[in-house]
């Protein structure tokens, strides 16, 4: 699969603006098809997931060590920009942050495991 150059990524990915959003109130019949629709939207966050490890293995790149990896400062800068922009898409900026923040620290153990290799 190939890479998009950053800035088509981020333009894609991170418009400056996220419209909000509200969950529809009643667009499922049944449990069944809410558990569907999460089913799908989780397949596409994983398909993103996918995609953001290539990029953090690409980050790898240019670090020298394993103790190069962690940027307390970056995370910092994602978790201040993901809390501003999930109050804007309607998501609850903990729930955005804790999310995150989980995805961040298991994506930093990958990148340190490959770096230290």
């Amino acid at each position: 699969m190939r890479l998009l150059p950053c800035a088509t990524l981020l333009a894609v990915l991170l418009p400056t603006s996220l419209p909000a959003q509200e969950a529809p109130t009643s667009c499922c019949r049944t449990l069944g098809e809410v558990r569907t629709n999460i089913d799908r939207i989780d397949d596409q966050i994983l398909r993103l997931m996918a995609e953001r490890s290539r990029y953090v293995a690409q980050a790898g790149r240019f670090k020298t060590s394993a103790a190069t990896v962690r940027d307390e400062a970056r995370i910092r800068q994602i978790l201040t920009r993901i809390r501003a922009k999930s109050a804007v898409a309607g998501v609850n900026p903990d729930v955005a942050e804790a999310t995150f923040r989980a995805m961040v620290e298991g994506f930093t153990a990958e990148e340190a495991r490959q770096v230290g290799r």
